[in-house]
């Protein structure tokens, strides 16, 4: 599917300026804008208000347990790659409280503490972000159980996709099939053109057009779209890693009892990193939490990982007591379990696993090593 193409079959071109209106507009709305922006040494997520708010001239530098930010020589508002945040913060939050009950006399009330759902409009979502994001619905909505929170949420979401105009080192979403370009499930999807001349806009959803509306654009003229799809391609070019997903759970599932498992376990921290950026990851635990005078209660769910020992705990003691067991359990769900219960891999090729792994893991690197080893 070529550049302006999407589900409308339209694409424009709007000048830098009416980027800042669609903000404008988005908030004018109801809808509560989250983007990119810095923060932390990092490029992070967090609220758009304007324009400025965005990262110019920001981009950065990664490789397997590395990350810089890099001042660029241009003024691009997107020319950067996935950060130490996914979009999934927002959408299943680290923290979310379940219930609260207060002492009434002798007995507790439960208190109303759900509220409204926020209206998220998410700004700058790349592919393989848009991905993770079809991923988390499958799991948390595409069964018969639903997840509520994460509905409510997911229901209200507005997204503004961004395709990718160049690639880290340690991206291989090519091989998953998740990017650098997004094919559909966004409201509008924006390719940054080079020399500050604007975005060519490709029209997903009818809300998308109606955004379209309330900004100044023109029509994308050929030349425009040469140019955002060579813009795209130089990025597809820049991708280096890979996973060869041919009958990839199948293969897996014949390694169990591969000697590599030792060998990655022997340099794995399990410090849990790789599970805290994954923007797939969705595992949980719940804590209950009283006041020191007995008078209330909260019940609240936060994330967890399955790399913590006591993640798999039941009566009698931990299942997966080593790291060895727990490394094996993490990348087999990713990319065999997940196939299994899901009908897809649990794994986007975003390339945050290996950027934020202090022992420079390298989850391409594994798959090859355990295959070959199986």
């Amino acid at each position: 599917m070529g550049v302006g193409s999407g589900a409308q079959g339209r694409a424009v071109v709007i000048e830098r300026a009416a980027l800042g209106r669609l903000i404008t507009v988005l908030r004018d709305r109801g809808y509560h804008v989250v983007g990119p922006r810095l923060g932390d040494g990092a490029i992070v997520l967090g609220d758009v208000e304007d324009l400025k708010d965005l990262p110019e001239g920001w981009g950065d530098e990664q490789e397997a347990g590395q990350y810089r930010l890099k001042q660029r020589e241009d003024r691009a508002l997107f020319a950067y790659n996935a950060g130490p945040q996914s979009w999934k913060k927002f959408l299943h939050p680290a923290q979310l409280r379940f219930m609260v009950a207060e002492r009434e006399g002798s007995d507790f009330k439960l208190l109303d503490c759900s509220g409204p759902a926020p209206r998220y409009a998410f700004v700058g979502v790349r592919a393989c972000e848009l991905a993770a994001i079809r991923v988390l619905d499958r799991v948390l909505m595409g069964d018969r159980f639903v997840e509520p929170h994460y509905q409510a949420r997911r229901e209200n979401l507005l997204l503004v996709v961004v395709h990718c105009t160049q690639a880290a080192p340690t991206c291989f979403c090519a091989s998953m099939g998740t990017g650098p370009r997004a094919q559909e499930g966004f409201d509008m999807a924006l390719t940054e053109l080079p020399e500050g001349k604007g975005f060519l806009v490709e029209v997903g959803s009818p809300r998308g057009e109606q955004l379209l509306e309330a900004l100044e654009h023109r029509a994308a003229t050929e030349p425009d779209r040469s140019q955002a799809e060579r813009a795209i391609q130089q990025a597809a070019r820049q991708i280096r890693r890979q996973i060869d997903t041919r009958d990839l759970a199948q293969r897996l599932w014949g390694t169990l009892d591969s000697q590599h498992w030792d060998r990655v376990a022997a340099r794995c921290l399990a410090c849990g990193n790789c599970t805290m950026v994954c923007p797939t990851c969705f595992c949980t635990t719940v804590e209950d939490v009283s006041s020191v005078s007995g008078d209330r209660a909260e019940r609240w769910r936060k994330w967890d990982s399955c790399f913590t020992e006591s993640f798999s705990y039941i009566h009698g003691g931990s299942v997966r007591a080593s790291v060895r067991s727990r490394y094996r359990q993490w990348l087999m769900h990713k990319l065999a379990a997940w196939v299994d219960q899901f009908g897809m891999f649990g794994c986007v090729g975003c390339g945050r696993c290996i950027t934020w792994c202090p022992a420079k893991i390298d989850l391409t690197e594994e798959v090859r090593e355990i295959l070959a080893s199986g």
